[in-house]
């Protein structure tokens, strides 16, 4: 009989040797709970660079406000956020989350953080545009309420190291840290915004192990090839 696994043992180990290697991340950028839904909406099939881009040009324009931007034509929108990518579907997704805030919580992200977490995230994932990803997302970051943000670093690097398989699926991977770690926002913040670092410096598609503070951590080495 194989020996069971100690999944919460190495996360642990895992989100240990992250902190040795990057300290206090303070993810996600971002000035405001708006701001940061904003990126989160816009992230999706982009690098954050563009998505820096985009958000700089909401600012200079003077509309990063949630009735500025709802009460903008959707074509003036998809303009301004251009940089991010596919700007004709982000600046659609962006209104239909903009009027959901404007219609539920009068415009008030704040308004939001008063309700609870199942509520809040069922809510969100009835917004056209908005999935599992980009919910918690907004969950986390933007309303500080205990969800665990599932990305594809975050998918790569756990098949790597053998903590779930190629079938494995959203919440699944959820599952696993919710089983193994107490549901603290501060964790859930910084494990995930160790998993963004390593899988951009270290956990490529083509890994780049040497350095990377998980190296031998899980006993399961990395397998090139596997995304």
């Amino acid at each position: 009989m194989s020996e069971k696994k100690d999944y919460r043992g190495i996360l642990l180990r895992m989100f240990e040797a992250a902190e040795r290697k990057f300290g206090q991340l303070n993810w996600w950028p971002g000035d405001t709970p708006l701001e940061i839904s904003v990126g989160a909406i816009l992230t999706q099939n982009t690098n954050w660079g563009n998505v820096e881009k985009a958000i700089a040009a909401l600012k200079k324009a003077g509309v990063m406000n949630a009735a500025a931007l709802h009460g903008m034509p959707v074509e003036r929108l998809a303009v301004l956020i251009r940089p991010a990518g596919y700007y004709n579907i982000k600046a659609a997704r962006l209104k239909n989350f903009l009027k959901f805030l404007h219609d539920n919580y009068g415009g008030q992200l704040e308004n939001m953080r008063e309700n609870n977490l199942p509520v809040l995230r069922r809510e969100l994932l009835s917004v056209n545009g908005i999935g599992p990803e980009t919910a918690d997302s907004i969950l986390l970051y933007a309303l500080e309420k205990p969800v665990f943000v599932i990305d594809a670093y975050t998918m790569r690097i756990l098949k790597r190291h053998g903590l779930t398989s190629e079938a494995g699926s959203y919440h699944g991977l959820q599952s696993l840290f919710y089983n193994c770690l107490e549901p603290d926002v501060k964790i859930f913040n910084q494990f995930h915004a160790f998993f963004v670092m390593l899988g951009k410096e270290y956990c490529r598609p083509k890994p780049q192990c040497e350095g990377c503070p998980l190296v031998d951590l899980s006993g399961a080495p990395a397998q090139p090839g596997r995304a």
